[in-house]
């Protein structure tokens, strides 16, 4: 379910929960966020009736019992409406090991925004009377990292601004300027993603967050832009994911050293320069690639191609100043 419909089905849900009298269709239609359109065009009031309909069988799929009157002898139009009764949950009730899961998941968000949904929903459930203990520890705690544009990027995914920001393609020696209108974010296999409307390219496009060079930019006033519904973020970033091509990348390695990257290896070849050689290897990802070069150290050297030997200089100049500062 996309996250429009689902916004719109919680709103629709509230409103007739709220509400002590039933409701028309026409009512609902002026109350509910979604649903807004001019009830004297006829093809946009067919559209409501029809996303209307489509909603209550959702609802009552999820088992919300949506209660339908006529409003009296002299109205034939039907009324809706959610009985409380009918609908709230029994008090929560979490066994010790289970509060104590709810608290250890809290902990593992570790980026500023999603760290902040994950307190707010600690708070929530201890307002409803559940004693959940977020210092319990285990011997090895996951982490659940995240590139730090993500906190910039779902704050405009919320209030649909666009975003500006430079990106580097592996097959480009010098980033580009996008503009995106965010659907959301997706994480997969340790990545960070962003699924939007490239305003450069007007198309669907998915970017990688770890090929961004700099910092995430939001622009222009809120509510430019709706989302599809329906829209599978997960399908782009999979899509993302499939490798487009392999490359090849050189790089001089010390003679008689690095036998795993030998074995690997294209050709191998004497290098002009004593004590080396040249080594051609095949790679899908250059950040990959560039994390097993820097393993090997000073028996490598990263020639070709430009993004390859720049993901290496980056990785070892951050190693140094690690070393240095202690």
């Amino acid at each position: 379910m996309s996250r429009v419909r689902t916004e719109r089905l919680v709103n629709l849900v509230i409103c007739l929960l709220s509400t002590r009298r039933f409701l028309t269709a026409s009512q609902i239609a002026q109350t509910v966020a979604g649903y807004e359109h001019d009830e004297d065009d006829q093809r946009a009031h067919e559209s409501f009736q029809r996303m209307f309909e489509r909603d209550k069988a959702e609802l009552r799929d999820l088992g919300v019992p949506v209660e339908m009157r006529v409003m009296s002898a002299f109205d034939t139009e039907t009324g809706y409406r959610i009985a409380r009764r009918d609908y709230e949950l029994p008090d929560i009730h979490l066994e010790p090991d289970e509060a104590a899961a709810v608290g250890l998941a809290t902990r593992f968000w570790h980026v500023r925004g999603l760290a902040s949904a994950a307190a707010s929903g600690l708070l929530k459930l201890r307002a409803a009377g559940v004693d959940v203990d977020p210092t319990a520890t285990l011997p090895v705690e996951p982490v659940v990292a995240a590139d730090p544009a993500v906190d910039t990027i779902l704050a405009a995914v919320r209030n649909r601004r666009a975003i500006t920001f430079s990106y580097r393609r592996p097959e480009d020696d010098e980033p580009a300027e996008r503009h995106l209108q965010p659907w959301g974010a997706v994480s997969s296999k340790g990545r960070w993603y962003v699924v939007g409307h490239d305003l450069d390219r007007d198309a669907t496009r998915c970017f990688r967050l770890s090929r961004v060079v700099g910092n995430v930019k939001a622009y222009g006033p809120s509510g430019r832009f709706e989302p599809p519904e329906d829209v599978d973020l997960a399908s782009y970033v999979y899509g993302d994911e499939t490798p487009s091509h392999q490359g090849k990348a050189t790089v001089r390695v010390r003679t008689g050293s690095c036998a795993g990257l030998r074995r690997s290896a294209i050709e191998v070849h004497p290098s002009d320069l004593a004590g080396w050689d040249l080594v051609q290897l095949p790679y899908r990802d250059p950040g990959s690639l560039a994390n097993r070069l820097v393993g090997y150290g000073a028996d490598v050297v990263a020639l070709e191609p430009p993004d390859v030997r720049r993901m290496v200089v980056e990785r070892l100049t951050a190693l140094a100043s690690v070393k240095g500062g202690r």
